[in-house]
Formats: structure tokens, sequence, C-alpha cells
């Protein structure tokens, strides 16, 4: 499991290296092209926008992994026992639901349906829209992870407890 953990996580980050390299090698080069050579780049405007967007959305499916994501914890902190449980198990099955549906299911049709390509460096909008189902992909890897992870200390703690009572 470990080496699985530590797989994904180096993929994600190398991923998201590229994406920032990428960033900024096309900003340095907008500048450079701009006051320099007085010649404006025509691409680097749409280039930094896609990689903007694939950044983004593999940043977020890493905050997934990383379980490091944006929630309000104002029901959670309150809740004790069976009612935690219950509450935690209703929101991890929204963010799947929510994750499967928008990210993967809608992400992949608008790939499949999508006709237009970009003005400038004329590459298809299924490229852009393709991270949609590749992040969702990446957040559900990271949930089935968490939750093979809170099974396993929940096992691991019942083993603990059953030999506290022998």
């Amino acid at each position: 499991m470990k080496k699985v953990n530590k797989v994904i996580d180096t993929v994600m980050r190398f991923l998201m290296a590229v994406a920032m390299f990428a960033l900024i090698a096309g900003g340095f080069w907008q500048i450079f092209s701009r006051w320099i050579l007085r010649n404006p780049s025509t691409f680097t405007d749409e280039f930094l926008r896609y990689i903007l967007i694939w950044a983004s959305m593999l940043g977020s499916a890493y905050c997934f992994y990383k379980d490091q994501h944006l929630a309000l914890d104002l029901l959670k902190d309150r809740t004790k026992g069976v009612g935690r449980i219950i509450l935690n198990v209703f929101i991890e099955g929204c963010i799947m639901f929510f994750v499967i549906y928008v990210f993967i299911h809608g992400g992949m049709m608008l790939s499949r349906y999508s006709t237009n390509a970009s003005s400038v460096m004329h590459i298809p909008f299924k490229v852009l829209y393709a991270i949609l189902p590749i992040s969702g992909f990446m957040i559900v890897i990271a949930r089935v992870l968490k939750y093979i992870e809170y099974l396993q200390d929940y096992r691991r703690a019942r083993r603990d407890k059953e030999g506290e009572k022998k």
C-alpha cells in the first residue's frame, strides 16, 4: 500500500512540477518577446490559459490525495461517535457522486462531443476538457486509497481493543 501511495504521489508531483515549469517558461517568454524583442508572442496567452487550467485541476486532485482539500467542518466537529461516522460516510458519498458525475461523466461527455479548436494554437478543445476525467479518476483513486487506509486503521484499532480484553 505504501509503495502505491509513493508512486501516485511521485507521479502527481511530477505532473504538477511540469505544469508549473510550463507556466513560468511561458510567462517568461511572453515578457521577453514583448519587452525585449518588441514582437509579442501570439500563442502564449492561450498556452498559459490551458496550462493554468490543467495545473489547477491536477492540484485539486493532489489536494484530495493528501486530504488537504477545502472542507466545512461545522457539523463534523460537533458530532461524536456513530453520528460522526454516519456523517463522514454521507460526506464521502456526496464527494464521490459529485466527482464521478461532474468530473468523470461530464468531462468525458465534453471531450467526446467537443468539435471546436482553439483560435490561435488550433488545439482541439477535447485536449483542454480531457483534464476533467483525468483529475476525476485521480480523485476517485485518492479517495479509495483513503477508504482502504481508514478500514485498515479501524481493523487495527479493533484488534488492539480485543487484545486488551484478553
